[in-house]
């Protein structure tokens, strides 16, 4: 395998499809993992919530719910969100690319939920007493004392599950629905250069989860230092 082609192949289909499909791939998989992630905290937070309620009906009913998502492989969620709840759910006239998104929302909300429940517990208890002898309601005393706490100790894990859905947003290319994977499809299909395309995708990827990395890692030092 002659490195100087490969090289030169690279070159070749950057130059001639990088403003065709791949912005166009790394916009959409970059819109994917926000929307999975933003949304996905924000159902996480109600599912936390929840799996501390003390009624044991919702408590159960929950933590079926996380152990379902957690339990089986996003490809398989991904189909059912696509193909099976279209044709059982027709008054939701959605797009695809919508549904593919919901499906990893619903997914990144079951991770983020035990993220958010142990960022909640690792807060000592004797602050909440304390604040409910201050009369705080209870909802008063998550929302000012143990929420901001909670969120500074989990902000490493939610920045390491941002770069987790980022990578796993290459599963929605089985539906070509725009996302960086879907470029290299596209670009393979015209070209027959499968290696060359793979190796540009992953250094794209690879340019967008490395800085996030570093990112989350100096934060995390920060937070040790700060304690």
């Amino acid at each position: 395998m002659d490195l100087g082609v490969i090289g030169a192949n690279i070159a070749k289909l950057w130059t001639n499809y990088w403003h065709i499909y791949l912005i166009e791939g790394v916009l959409t998989t970059l819109k994917l993992t926000v929307f999975a992630v933003v949304l996905g905290a924000l159902l996480g937070i109600v599912v936390a919530m929840l799996k501390m309620s003390k009624n044991k009906i919702i408590r159960f009913l929950i933590t079926v719910y996380i152990e379902v998502i957690r339990g089986t492989p996003l490809l398989l969620q991904l189909y059912i969100f696509y193909f099976v709840l279209p044709e059982l759910l027709p008054v939701f006239d959605f797009s695809q690319f919508t549904w593919v998104a919901i499906s990893l929302c619903i997914n990144s909300s079951a991770y983020v939920s035990e993220i958010f429940r142990s960022g909640i517990q690792s807060v000592d208890k004797g602050q909440s007493e304390a604040a409910r002898s201050l009369g705080l309601s209870k909802g008063q005393t998550m929302t000012r004392i143990v929420m901001p706490q909670a969120i500074k100790n989990i902000l490493p894990a939610l920045g390491n599950e941002f770069i987790m859905m980022l990578k796993e947003t290459s599963l929605a290319s089985t539906f070509f629905i725009g996302d960086l994977m879907t470029a290299h499809l596209k670009i393979k299909g015209a070209t027959y250069l499968m290696l060359e395309s793979l190796i540009i995708t992953g250094l794209i990827y690879l340019a967008m989860t490395y800085p996030l990395s570093k990112l989350v890692e100096a934060f995390e030092r920060k937070m040790k230092n700060a304690d």
